[in-house]
């Protein structure tokens, strides 16, 4: 069996934030949910989320995981110590991962796992090799290249230091001989904290089998404990995901300010324009083009459809579209296919059929729109009284004329023609045509009578 504890009860002091460190945001995503994606990722069947500050906060935001509190933060061994009553009596493998490393892969995390199991160590460290290891703590191997022990920086001699490959904080351990070695750390230190790393010694001390596991790019290792870190994994995860959609034949043609999210799905032969930032569990078709300066979230995005210049959250869009430029479709709003909707045209939780059209500044709130409706410049579903909000029904054919406010709830029938400046209240049956606004009046020479007697004043 194999499980994985999750570091995320620190505060994070560097950050300078209220909102706990391992919430702060990579892609759009917090790093612990990047951490626990990943270890799903993985096959990891069990996790196990230690958390401190902001408690609260965390539980709301990660699902489908268990929680342990650590209600003093004395250090990483007493950390997993939290973890006994869960864990003391289980077999099999467990992965201590820090919940600010975003950036460790899940294939990572797999083959991690299998070394471990395969050299049949009570003990693997994820290491890397670094050009300049300063304050990290050094992996020293024996002649045999195994792991022999860890040296922090600070207790290191001339030669342990030379070394450069380092330990990044996330270990396997046999989930047995984990529990029985931290009974016998201790917090005699200078930080009066139980240490993880000491599990290492003990083990060690008892001839068990060590392993240290070195990782080919030491990027993934990246441990965010400021801003500064914050926006270098970024910009590294940025980069790798944008390289994996060119390879898979998307086009970005300028993936520097171009933010793809790790769960977004885009088809090949699409063309994403600079400024664009898709987030959230997108799926873009093939052989669209969008952006420039579009943002998606939880989109879905059909074959062939061109969006510029909009946002669109949590709502869908058909085959063969065009959206935009700054349009607005929100709050599950579902739109079909050949449909086109233009610039300043705001949906919200309205279903908008085939081939239907809304080509420049209006508002469609809590609507239903049917196949071929032509929405006029300034129509308005006014949906809310103030107090409830409610449904404007448009059937298909039906030809809303220009500055039109239909009045939910409200029908407009099939055919129907609303002519243009009209205030609809009423349902309008099929094939009428409805006409809602005052008689106009013409005053003749009254503006002249009018200027003059401005003029005099």
């Amino acid at each position: 069996m194999r499980q994985a504890l999750v570091l995320a009860a620190g505060k994070g002091t560097r950050m300078k934030s209220k909102l706990p460190k391992v919430l702060h945001e990579v892609l759009g995503k917090s790093m612990v949910q990047h951490v626990v994606d990943n270890l799903r990722a993985a096959d990891v069947k069990r996790i196990i989320v230690i958390i401190g500050h902001g408690a609260e906060l965390v539980e709301e935001k990660i699902e489908g995981v268990e929680f342990v509190y650590q209600l003093e933060q004395l250090g990483t061994g007493h950390a997993v110590m939290q973890a006994e009553q869960l864990l003391a009596q289980e077999g099999g493998t467990t992965m201590v991962i820090c919940g600010d490393t975003p950036l460790i892969q899940a294939s990572t995390i797999a083959q991690m796992f299998e070394h471990h199991e395969n050299a049949q160590a009570k003990t693997t460290v994820l290491t890397a090799q670094m050009a300049n290891p300063t304050g990290y703590g050094r992996i020293i191997r024996d002649e045999n290249h195994q792991l022999a022990y860890i040296v922090e920086q600070k207790d290191a001699n001339e030669a342990e230091l030379a070394v450069q490959e380092i330990n990044t904080g996330t270990y396997c351990f046999d989930n047995q001989e984990l529990f029985a070695a931290l009974a016998k750390i201790d917090n005699k230190n200078a930080q009066g904290e139980y240490y993880l790393t000491d599990v290492i010694k003990i083990m060690r001390e008892a001839n068990h089998r060590l392993e240290g596991y070195c990782i080919e790019n030491a990027d993934e290792t990246l441990g965010i404990n400021d801003r500064l870190a914050l926006a270098q994994a970024t910009t590294l995860l940025r980069e790798r995901l944008n390289t994996a959609h060119m390879i898979n034949g998307v086009t970005l043609v300028d993936p520097a300010t171009t933010y793809i999210g790790t769960d977004v799905i885009i088809g090949a032969d699409t063309i994403i324009y600079p400024g664009s930032v898709i987030l959230g569990t997108t799926t873009i078709g093939e052989d669209c083009i969008i952006g420039p300066n579009t943002q998606l979230t939880n989109a879905t995005i059909g074959a062939n459809t061109h969006i510029t210049q909009s946002v669109i959250s949590d709502s869908s869009v058909g085959e063969t579209a065009t959206v935009g430029p700054f349009a607005h479709l929100r709050q599950a709003t579902a739109c079909g296919n050949h449909v086109r909707i233009g610039n300043f045209v705001e949906m919200k939780k309205t279903t908008f059929a085939d081939h239907a059209k809304a080509s420049h500044l209006s508002y469609l709130g809590d609507s239903e729109v049917g196949e071929n409706v032509n929405i006029g410049c300034g129509v308005v579903t006014v949906n809310y009284d103030g107090q409830h909000k409610h449904k404007t029904t448009i059937e298909a054919n039906a030809f809303i004329g220009c500055n039109a406010n239909l009045i939910a709830p409200i029908t407009i029938g099939e055919g129907v023609y609303v002519a243009a400046g009209s205030t609809v209240t009423k349902n309008v049956p099929a094939d009428a045509l409805a006409i809602a606004r005052a008689k106009q009046e013409n005053k003749e020479g009254y503006a002249k009578r009018l200027r003059e007697r401005f003029a005099k004043k």
